[in-house]
């Protein structure tokens, strides 16, 4: 089998209800669709999204374009490692970390995803899988044009579509605003109902410290990115003063620089996203690191795909996503939530394929 060919494709839709967290305010939604063509007629997908950056989605389709899909052309795409090796030579000179990884990873998981196909197994299987589904949590609680009502109406959805665990985000406001979002919610929906706040980077040490403290006396199960990625050695002392689980990993590239945060004590739950921690590959890595030293893993972000290698590996303990009610529109095989936790299905490859009307509508390039 060679890879004949590779597609990027460019999808932007408008939110018409934007959302915000501490920092930012996420108002218009993209995806970089991935195709790659084997002379098989298998196609491997993999979708790379972004709530944000208007120009990101351009800027990774034209390293794929112009960079990554002359090194794959030709090539077997079994030989991941080996694509992967040579991906990385023809981007290091201006980025082994940063943009150039994100489309490292897209690639890498299209790779996979016509393995799986050739294979006709989900990819979980192919990587060993250890269970069926992966404990899920909504996040659902933003900042809402609507206010605390909207707020809390996001969160009981939630529960209502099935989901036994919400993450909310604090650090916009006060403190007292904090905990005045997170005991509505617990208000409503009790207190065997999990709950983990995000702030998003917004904190200094000091700040952090004392907003922790609190979450921790309302029974918040994790606080997520109370400072920003690079404070290595201010969140290993957050770590060790907080009973609270600190939880990082959204912002980091690569096994090597989760291998670093965790050596030196940053973290007690590790979260890698895929599209900046480097694909399936390096995601079996990084579980491997957390395995070794005890660390828990759970992911930033959610879909198919990411069902896939969480259900592979051992340390892992919830996988992130929003409400399912639009996945239907988006993916051909939509996720199925039972029980509080998404399901592996058995659709090969990564499950990742998008539905064609869903393209043609919201196809920009």
């Amino acid at each position: 089998m060679r890879i004949d060919r590779v597609e990027t494709i460019v999808l932007q839709r408008q939110v018409e209800r934007p959302v915000a967290d501490s920092l930012h305010v996420y108002d218009v939604g993209g995806h970089l669709l991935i195709r790659i063509y084997t002379d098989d007629g298998i196609v491997g997908t993999a979708v790379t999204n972004f709530g944000r950056i208007h120009s990101g989605m351009a800027t990774v389709k034209m390293i794929i374009d112009n960079e990554l899909a002359p090194v794959l052309i030709g090539k077997n795409p079994h030989r991941v490692r080996e694509l992967r090796k040579q991906m990385f030579v023809a981007t290091e000179y201006y980025g082994t970390l940063g943009v150039a990884n994100f489309a490292i990873a897209a690639v890498d998981n299209a790779l996979w995803d016509i393995k799986g196909k050739a294979a006709n197994l989900p990819v979980a299987d192919l990587l060993g899988a250890r269970r069926t589904a992966i404990p899920a949590y909504a996040m659902v609680g933003w900042y809402f044009g609507g206010g605390m009502k909207e707020f809390v109406r996001q969160c009981t959805d939630a529960a209502d579509e099935g989901f036994r665990a919400v993450k909310l985000k604090v650090g916009k406001d006060t403190l007292e605003e904090d905990v005045k979002r997170i005991r509505a919610i617990r208000s409503e929906l009790g207190d065997e109902f999990r709950i983990m706040v995000d702030a998003n980077c917004a904190f200094d040490e000091a700040e952090a410290l004392r907003r922790g403290r609190a979450y921790e006396k309302l029974g918040v199960f994790w606080f997520e990115e109370p400072i920003q990625p690079y404070m290595r050695d201010s969140h290993a002392r957050l770590a060790r003063e907080l009973d609270i689980a600190i939880a990082i990993g959204e912002n980091y590239f690569t096994r090597h620089q989760f291998y670093d945060v965790l050596k030196a004590g940053c973290a007690d739950i590790i979260q890698p996203d895929n599209r900046r921690a480097g694909g399936v590959t390096e995601w079996m890595d990084i579980g491997a690191i957390c395995d070794v030293m005890g660390i828990p893993l759970a992911s930033h972000g959610g879909g198919p795909g990411n069902v896939n290698v969480l259900c592979a590996i051992e340390s892992a303990i919830y996988i992130e996503t929003g409400s399912l009610k639009g996945d239907g529109e988006f993916y051909v095989h939509p996720q199925v939530l039972k029980d509080g936790a998404l399901q592996l299905t058995d659709v090969p490859g990564m499950g990742n394929d998008v539905n064609e009307a869903y393209i043609r509508k919201y196809r920009i390039c």
